[in-house]
């Protein structure tokens, strides 16, 4: 991809869950996922909208592996909403590790949309909780502000980026991927699925050079 974007009026940079429990030391760090806070920031000066999400988990998600019995973080579990991956605690309500990264910029953010916040249902992507039904609000909120691009950056690549940047796209937004931007957990093949159902949900694969 080797389309430069002019950025208007109708573009926000949507920053996925940059959280310390995310972050190098954290309870489910992304390797080298504190690389993409300076990118962010210089992003974010360029934009006309910048909107972050926030994971809030409550403290016995189900989510969590130490919710079920001999479970053990990244087994999975069927629920009533399909199979879920289960992950250490992690960014829970109200503690440091939710906290969304010292040095990320967030003077300029519109909108913090927490998700996942619900016990029994977890959520990866901005747009919908893990159900697919239960919408957060971000598309009405994005049409009521007249924005008609997302540009996705942060945290992971593989699991709240790519469901956000598909449901973007299938929202009708042109969604663009800031690869450079995100790092990913890559979880048993799990990065070259989610760029593959990127690709396939019509998702825009740039680098923060071309913005």
């Amino acid at each position: 991809m080797t389309e430069t974007f002019s950025l208007a009026d109708g573009d926000a940079l949507l920053v996925i869950d940059v959280q310390n429990d995310f972050c190098p030391g954290g309870a489910l760090a992304v390797a080298d996922g504190d690389a993409v806070v300076p990118l962010i920031n210089r992003l974010g000066t360029a934009f006309p909208h910048v909107l972050l999400t926030q994971d809030w988990h409550t403290p016995d998600h189900s989510s969590f592996a130490s919710s079920h019995a001999a479970k053990q973080p990244f087994e999975t579990v069927p629920m009533p909403y399909g199979e879920q991956t289960l992950w250490p605690d992690h960014c829970v309500q109200g503690t440091p590790g939710a906290a969304f990264h010292r040095d990320l910029e967030r003077t300029r953010a519109e909108l913090v949309l927490r998700k996942g916040f619900r016990r029994e249902i977890d959520s990866y992507s901005a747009f919908y909780e893990n159900d697919r039904k239960t919408a957060t609000g971000l598309t009405g909120y994005l049409r009521e502000r007249g924005i008609s691009r997302v540009f996705l950056a942060g945290l992971a690549t593989d699991f709240c980026v790519h469901f956000s940047a598909v449901d973007a796209a299938r929202e009708g937004f042109t969604a663009v991927l800031i690869e450079d931007a995100c790092r990913a957990i890559d979880l048993a093949g799990s990065l070259a699925a989610a760029k593959q159902a990127m690709h396939d949900a019509g998702v825009i694969f740039a680098t923060s050079a071309r913005i």
